[in-house]
């Protein structure tokens, strides 16, 4: 555990990784056979998708978005650009998108929306946690791992400018 006064234990490593294994059942279930492209949501999802695909036991490809919204600070600017495209087709794919955590839903319901336009097979969205208090815009989940207060959170990849995304545990930022 980490002893910095500004952090609060959220979620401990032992639970996330239950969460993950849990995730991957309900993947492997849907996708076994399908050949999918799981798309990571740079950079927060790191992590989680290199836990979640090493308990994945068929083919499968990754690949990345970028699309921001924070630049720097905990607020979002409200605005939301894809500044790296993945290099895999999506057109006729079954892609997985996943994500850190849906927040606001701005930045998921808009790269949803762009990739949907690259035609894919099927697209589904799963993400590690769920902030739905701050919703502004609805999002379609299919796959949720946990519901989280409404609190900036860091570690397991989120960052408050770039900081605390090593952390193997989930904490609030007071």
């Amino acid at each position: 555990m980490v002893s910095q006064p500004e952090l609060q234990l959220l979620f401990p490593k032992s639970q996330i990784a239950a969460t993950v294994s849990r995730l991957a059942s309900e993947i492997r279930r849907d996708y076994r056979n399908k050949d999918p492209l799981l798309i990571s949501i740079l950079k927060g999802s790191f992590m989680f998708l290199a836990d979640l695909i090493r308990q994945l036991d068929f083919p499968l490809e990754i690949d990345f978005i970028i699309a921001c919204s924070y630049g720097k600070g905990t607020e979002t600017s409200g605005k939301v650009k894809v500044v790296h495209e993945p290099r895999t087709p999506v057109k006729g794919r079954n892609v997985l998108l996943i994500e850190d955590i849906i927040d606001t839903g701005l930045t998921t319901a808009f790269v949803v929306a762009h990739l949907r336009k690259k035609q894919p097979a099927s697209l589904k969205l799963c993400t590690l946690m769920d902030k739905r208090e701050r919703r502004r815009v609805p999002v379609a989940i299919d796959y949720l791992g946990l519901s989280v207060p409404n609190k900036f959170l860091v570690g397991y990849g989120l960052d408050c400018d770039e900081k605390y995304r090593n952390l193997p545990d989930v904490y609030i930022l007071k």
